[in-house]
């Protein structure tokens, strides 16, 4: 397999591409050959000009390039129509609710990877999308809660008087909050976190934050260092403690996820009510159901008492430019993990544990025992 297709995405409000020109050429120079549909890179700021000129061929429609067989793509496709059988295919699937495009991709016989399950181990940290993206997305999420918070978030010592910094509360230390602490940081504010893992502690304190401690009980992560899912007891003890913090605080960016199911309610009306006027909340869970009660996907929303909850979904798409340099590296870390350089081609071998971790369906069946049916 050595022939690429990068496609345009298809949502009006994607603003990223999957392979940028820099990396094209790298690919074409190990033996690769690509097409790229026309205006796939625009939006990040990668003309056609710049794709032609790295070797590739820019080809009007997705479906002229459906004889490759690697097709690389972010947003999981509407369909499998076309692809040809053994197709190699790499974008997000949302594996977890996409059951029916899942049973799709193996009655059609297509190799369907799946970005987000692309094992957390060192080995494959180059090609985790998941902590390249999510990074991004915590910086943007304090540079806009910033840009909406009648305060400034520096110390300021003035001839008018001291202006005390903002406070800034994180919750759920991740790539997206160890991000989020640091910008807030670099930014001048206090900053406060909290993770259901003790084991996060030394990370914020190295960065300067105050580490919230909450006795949960018995906690920890799993092996793909996510946070374990809490109890109902675990979580109203959570949101109990939190919201003595949420009243004192600025901003509060929540970035609890538990992968594959319903984020977590941590903050509720009640605790809202009771925060300052002007402060700002961005709640990094709105798509799965919402760490922050009333915020709505992709929407900002001002609270009865002057909160303002912003949506902080998908915000790397802010920043396509580098999303997407971003991304375009960990799509050339995994084709180039499995390059074959005798053949001169990438190949599938479900010997290595990073594929076993990520390829759902081939032969025409769903292979991943995750997502296997009776």
């Amino acid at each position: 397999m050595k022939n690429i297709l990068v496609c345009r995405e298809s949502d009006p409000r994607e603003t990223r591409v999957a392979m940028i020109p820099d990396d094209i050429k790298k690919l074409i120079g190990m033996g690769f050959s690509c097409k790229v549909v026309s205006g796939a890179g625009v939006r990040s700021g990668f003309s056609d000009a710049d794709y032609e000129k790295a070797g590739a061929a820019v080809i009007a429609k997705e479906q002229d390039g459906y004889d490759c067989d690697i097709v690389l793509r972010i947003l999981k496709p509407h369909s499998a129509d076309g692809l040809q059988p053994d197709t190699l295919h790499l974008s997000y699937l949302d594996p977890f609710n996409e059951k029916a495009l899942l049973r799709e991709f193996a009655q059609k016989r297509i190799q369907a990877v799946s970005l987000e399950m692309i094992p957390r181990t060192t080995l494959a940290q180059k090609m985790d999308v998941q902590s390249s993206q999510t990074s991004l997305a915590g910086y943007v999420a304090v540079v806009n809660a910033a840009a909406r918070l009648p305060k400034i978030l520096p110390m300021m010592v003035t001839p008018s008087g001291t202006i005390n910094p903002a406070r800034v509360f994180i919750i759920g230390v991740g790539v997206a909050g160890l991000q989020a602490i640091a910008t807030a940081k670099r930014l001048g504010a206090r900053v406060d976190a909290f993770d259901t893992r003790p084991v996060v502690e030394e990370q914020v304190k190295s960065l300067g934050a105050s580490f919230v401690k909450i006795d949960l009980g018995e906690m920890g992560q799993t092996d793909q260092g996510y946070a374990r899912e809490l109890t109902p007891e675990q979580i109203k003890k959570q949101q109990e403690a939190q919201a003595k913090v949420c009243e004192r605080s600025n901003i509060v960016i929540t970035t609890a996820k538990v992968f594959g199911r319903k984020a977590p309610r941590l903050i509720g009306k009640d605790v809202i009510a009771r925060m300052m006027p002007g402060s700002v909340i961005v709640d990094m869970a709105c798509s799965t159901g919402g760490n922050v009660e009333g915020s709505k996907l992709f929407e900002e929303v001002i609270t009865d008492n002057g909160v303002i909850i912003l949506s902080g979904d998908l915000l790397e798409r802010q920043v396509p430019f580098d999303a997407s340099k971003m991304l375009s590296g960990n799509f050339t870390a995994f084709l180039t993990h499995f390059y074959d350089k005798d053949a001169k081609e990438c190949k599938v071998n479900l010997g290595d544990e990073i594929m076993r971790g990520c390829l759902l369906t081939q032969g025409g069946r769903i292979i991943h025992e995750r997502f296997q049916e009776d």
